[in-house]
Formats: structure tokens, C-alpha cells, sequence
């Protein structure tokens, strides 16, 4: 039987309203918070307008830098961890109320949309038509939004898992494929087959889309590129930038602050 999804900051049951859109700001104070595994009718749109929001579905880890959004389709197990001092939202998408994947996805959010999901957020009482009008665009509009690939593929083969489950733990940890072999009792050769399999990246790639998850989640929040580096492991600052370039084309300082202006990020390698 469905258990009700409530949230501490919502006094209500999300899908026992019928409205085609419900929007709720949170605004994180302190620490980090983190909403366990829970499932819900509605799809669910996670936005982030400062700080980062991190999401796990049973398929992989999903980025929610600021200005874009996590959608992840009603009925979909998840957990979202939210970086210290966030201010995000939840947008809760009646079933057929738009024409969205049927997957998880990151969506780039543009200014216009970036405004209409405060403004929603904020005026959850106020006018009901205009509240129509500010949605009759929104579920308009957000399919039209670019995808981006801001996310880590997460296989359920149990000895993937495992890894996957240790570097999220300690991104840090630079073992080599070899040594992560011997753990899980398999060959070199036949890991590195196995990680290609499932996630589709060689291990050297999926590792460092998960170095660019980490990266991007705590630069949102506001660390270094200094503490970013050490706490990824990077022998120097310089290595860890040069990684960062080479996959998303611009030095830490002027990606996120080309992101900042235009209101979206560009893809991730995958």
C-alpha cells in the first residue's frame, strides 16, 4: 500500500491534490539535508536557484546544479540530498499534464521558467487565475528545455554497485582498475568489460563522471576549486583543472560563471 510522501516542510499529501502543478520552495539552512528513498504518483521536477541537489534513482546519480532541473517520472524511487545553504524546489507534475520523458533526465531551466517556478512557489494562495496562466506556460514551455547529461550511470549488477557505492563514499579513492578487480574477485580484463557493458563509459571515464558530479555539486555550494581538488584526490590544483577543462570545454571559475549568466549548463561528456 502507497505511504502518503510528506515532506517536513509540507503539511500535505502531494498526490491526493489534483492540481496539475504544485510547487514548494525550500530553502536549506546549515547543513546538508537529505530526503530518504520514497516514491510518489506525480512526476517530480527538482530545481536548484543557488546550491546544488544531488539525486539517486535506481539507475544512477543525477546532478541538480543550479539553474536546472532533475525531472524523474511519478512512481520512480529516489532520494535527493540537497547541498548546505540550498534554496530549491520541488515542482509536482500531475500524470499527462505535460508531454514529458518517461525517464529521468537534467533539464536546462530557462530564465523565463526559472521565474515562473518562484513565482509559483511563492503565490501558492493568491490569484487561482493567474496561477492557471503562470502554469498553462510552464507545462508549455518545460518540455522544450534541453537535455543535459549531468549524471553518473549506476548499474544493479551487485559488484558495480559496490564500486559505485565506495567512490561515492570517498571520491577520492584513486584505486586502479586492477586493484578494484581484486576486490570483487574478477580480472582486469573482465571488469573493464563489465563497466562498459552497464554503464556504457570505460572505468576511467565513469569515474571521472563522477569526479565532475562531485565537482560541480560543491562548487555550486560554494568550496574552492582549492577544496574541491584535495577532496577528489588530484595530486595539484592544475590536474584537477585541466580534467575539468577537457571535459566541459572552460575552467572551473568561467564555467560556472558562463552557467550563472545564461541561465543553464552545458552537457557533461557522457
Amino acid at each position: 500500500m502507497r505511504q502518503p510522501l510528506r515532506y517536513p516542510w509540507l503539511s500535505l499529501d502531494v498526490d491526493d491534490r489534483a492540481a496539475p502543478i504544485i510547487a514548494v520552495r525550500v530553502d536549506v539552512i546549515g547543513t546538508k539535508v537529505e530526503v530518504p528513498d520514497h516514491q510518489h504518483r506525480k512526476g517530480q521536477l527538482v530545481f536548484a536557484l543557488s546550491g546544488g541537489v544531488t539525486c539517486r534513482v535506481p539507475s544512477g546519480l543525477w546532478m541538480v546544479p543550479p539553474h536546472c532541473g532533475v525531472w524523474i517520472p511519478g512512481g520512480m524511487a529516489h532520494s535527493n540530498i540537497a547541498t548546505a545553504n540550498a534554496r530549491i524546489f520541488f515542482v509536482y507534475i500531475e500524470p499527462g499534464a505535460a508531454d514529458l520523458p518517461d525517464r529521468c533526465c537534467t533539464l536546462s531551466i530557462s530564465p523565463l521558467l526559472r521565474e515562473l517556478i518562484v513565482d509559483l512557489s511563492d503565490r501558492a494562495q493568491d490569484d487561482a487565475a493567474r496561477n492557471a496562466l503562470l502554469t498553462k506556460v510552464l507545462l508549455n514551455d518545460l518540455p522544450r528545455m534541453p537535455v543535459q547529461r549531468l549524471h553518473l550511470p549506476i548499474s544493479p549488477e551487485p559488484r558495480l554497485k559496490r564500486i559505485a557505492t565506495a567512490l561515492a563514499e570517498d571520491p577520492a579513492d584513486r584505486s586502479t582498475l586492477a586493484e578494484w578487480a581484486g576486490r570483487v574477485a574478477l580480472s582486469e580484463s573482465s571488469l573493464a568489460r563489465l563497466v562498459v557493458k552497464e554503464t556504457g563509459l570505460t572505468f576511467g571515464r565513469w569515474r571521472q563522471q563522477l569526479h565532475l558530479i562531485v565537482a560541480l555539486r560543491e562548487l555550486a555550494s560554494g568550496a574552492s576549486v582549492q577544496q574541491v581538488s584535495a577532496d577528489l584526490g588530484y595530486e595539484s590544483v592544475t590536474a584537477f583543472i585541466t580534467m575539468f577543462k577537457k571535459a566541459l570545454g572552460k575552467p572551473p571559475a568561467k564555467y560556472l560563471s558562463s552557467v550563472t549568466q545564461s541561465g543553464g549548463f552545458g552537457g557533461v561528456a557522457g
